[in-house]
């Protein structure tokens, strides 16, 4: 890593489409050197690369997405590694909680479909009502 110049994210590599990467193809894909890596492995409980024969990490999408995500909170961003494992921790409950009330409101987005449907019957019978009400009061006496 430069440091005098920080990379930012939209200077790193693109992503190739694979599905195992190797420690050294995570490092230049991150600008990270590989003993950074197997050390924010032992900090950040979200990045755990699968681990084949020999002990040999292999790392998936999410993971180098995660590993540059991590990158950004620590070199980007000024974030401690304590504060990067907070911040990643307070994100992935967010996302939880959206998601719990995106289900949630799937099934009434489900039910106001039929519901819109029958409420343009519905207006066109309280208009006749409404009439109906207008021509009984018309009879009333004042």
């Amino acid at each position: 890593m430069r440091p005098a110049e920080l990379i930012a994210e939209a200077d790193l590599p693109e992503i190739p489409r694979k599905r195992y990467f190797a420690i050294g193809e995570v490092s230049d894909l991150c600008d990270v050197k590989p003993h950074v890596l197997r050390y924010w492995e032992q900090e950040f409980p979200q990045l755990k690369p699968v681990k084949r024969r020999g002990n040999r990490r292999y790392y998936q999408h999410d993971d180098v997405m995660m590993v540059r995500r991590i990158r950004s909170l620590l070199y980007e961003q000024g974030f401690t590694i304590g504060g990067a494992r907070q911040r990643l921790k307070d994100s992935a409950k967010s996302a939880v909680e959206s998601r719990r009330l995106a289900q949630a409101a799937a099934p009434a987005a489900n039910q106001a479909a039929p519901r819109a449907a029958a409420g343009k019957g519905r207006s066109a019978e309280i208009k006749a009502l409404c009439s109906e009400l207008e021509d009984l009061l018309k009879l009333l006496p004042e």
